[in-house]
């Protein structure tokens, strides 16, 4: 049942990936602002590759890499990035973000990611999906201060968490100058609390009004909002 989800554009073959296609990342890559044409993305922590795949479809970058530090989802990463229309621009590193920076000299326009974000007390038996949903692997004051050195001076770092964490990873994202510069508050239905927090970042602090997303009005009702937002990836809505 998971081998694969087909967008409008490209294919994703999902089965050997611990985390599967979900809401969050779908919602990150269609709502992450290209308006200043990056030439230069950066997917940290890629899975399926399914953000870097999103911004390829959006964008002209030339140049659009991504990062996985677990073999079996590098290797589908790498294969789902051959077999789409973009393979000549896409490109993933099997490393860790820590030996990222330590050997890429390369500065993004544009940063993405949808990191790791379980506590333990989620844990499960299966240590692959752990690894991909567990904040202990990408913690974010590591994320923030990688996305600091990895980040073009005008470049913008886009990011999907709980809610939860909104205030606490803008505050650490500040201790690196990283200010935001979009929020959109995610919340599944009218009566439902909000889950989840997309934010925008950049190195010019600016005032903002956060936005809300409802994704449902009942069960498999989307609202127009939502269908405006991923109209040009998913083949039903």
């Amino acid at each position: 049942m998971n081998k694969s989800f087909q967008f409008k554009e490209f294919e994703v073959h999902q089965d050997r990936c611990a985390m599967k296609i979900g809401t969050d990342s779908v919602l990150l890559g269609a709502w992450t602002s290209i308006d200043k044409n990056p030439q230069s993305i950066l997917d940290i922590g890629a899975g399926t590759g399914v953000l870097a795949l999103m911004l390829a479809q959006r964008s002209g970058a030339e140049l659009i890499d991504a990062i996985e530090i677990d073999d079996e989802a590098y290797e589908q990463c790498v294969e789902n990035f051959e077999q789409s229309p973009w393979s000549d621009r896409l490109f993933c590193y099997h490393a860790s973000l820590q030996e990222f920076v330590a050997e890429i000299e390369e500065k993004y326009d544009l940063i993405i990611s949808n990191p790791p974000f379980y506590s333990d007390s989620y844990k499960s038996d299966n240590q692959q999906r752990d690894l991909a949903r567990f904040v202990d692997a990408l913690p974010f004051r590591h994320l923030i201060e990688s996305v600091s050195k990895l980040l073009s001076h005008q470049g913008t770092f886009s990011v999907v968490i709980p809610f939860s964490e909104e205030k606490n990873f803008i505050a650490l994202a500040s201790k690196e100058h990283l200010f935001p510069s979009k929020i959109l508050r995610v919340k599944g239905a009218p009566t439902s609390e909000i889950k989840r927090s997309l934010l925008q970042f950049s190195f010019e602090e600016m005032a903002i009004d956060p936005n809300e997303l409802i994704i449902e009005t009942e069960r498999h009702k989307y609202t127009d909002a939502y269908i405006r937002l991923t109209k040009d990836f998913y083949v039903k809505m």
